[in-house]
């Protein structure tokens, strides 16, 4: 097999937690991997059984060079892209009042103009060298309810859903694009109580794992070739949980 035709997938935010496990997950199954984080000592900590297959790039996603540069350079290095997923996040969390328009536009920026950005240079690198592709969004459940202090995360996320069925609808049908909201997700070596896990309708919170086969699924072309312009809520049943104090 020629190395061009193994297939590459960009993850955003690849190298730790959500995104780390995706990446992991694709190399699992045999898939090449680019990813670009703007955690340059998560980037050096990332595990490499294969330098082959494995492209790392410190960059920040909310940078349109920055991204020109992270495809340029993984077009040199694999020759193809088949999938795009959009993972990278910040939270932003503050009280309303006290949020700066400036900590607000940070957040938008990297958490829905870096996903604008991911695709706008990645979709013709998809259609030159693959024909066809996937996007996966990694969008949230506080794109569908929130809590205090959420404006300009939840205003992000749910701002991702309708990037998503946008370019659905500009993309397809060579390219799908989808999107997940999870919900409570422990990252690595995150403990929580057991009643924490018992209020999840599944008796559990997510894992990482949760959402890796979900975006494998939502890859494939065999598997999910008829759904496009969706997104997917992996929470455990929480946002279907009436809860009254």
């Amino acid at each position: 097999m020629r190395s061009n035709d193994q297939k590459v997938v960009v993850v955003t935010g690849g190298a730790k937690n959500i995104g780390k496990g995706i990446a992991l997950k694709f190399l699992e199954i045999g898939w090449r991997v680019g990813i670009i984080d703007y955690d340059k000592q998560a980037l050096e900590n990332f595990p490499i059984k294969d330098q082959e297959k494995v492209f790392l790039y410190h960059g920040d996603t909310s940078d349109e060079y920055s991204v020109s540069e992270f495809y340029i350079l993984l077009k040199e290095r694999f020759e193809r892209l088949d999938a795009i997923v959009n993972n990278a996040a910040i939270g932003g969390f503050k009280n309303f009042l006290d949020l700066s328009v400036s900590e607000w536009k940070r957040v938008i920026d990297v958490n829905l103009t870096g996903y604008f950005l991911m695709a706008r240079f990645g979709v013709p690198l998809i259609l030159e060298t693959a024909g066809r592709g996937a996007i996966v969004n990694i969008s949230s459940t506080r794109a569908l309810m929130s809590e205090p202090g959420n404006e300009a995360y939840s205003a992000s996320k749910a701002g991702i859903l309708g990037l998503t069925h946008a370019l659905a609808n500009s993309l397809g049908p060579k390219i799908r694009v989808n999107a997940i909201c999870p919900g409570w997700i422990l990252h690595e070596g995150e403990v929580i109580s057991e009643k924490e896990h018992a209020q999840h309708l599944t008796g559990r919170a997510g894992t990482i794992s949760d959402i890796a086969e979900i975006v494998l699924f939502l890859v494939d072309e065999e598997k999910s070739g008829f759904i496009t312009g969706q997104y997917f809520v992996v929470d455990g049943g929480m946002t279907k949980k009436m809860i009254y104090i």
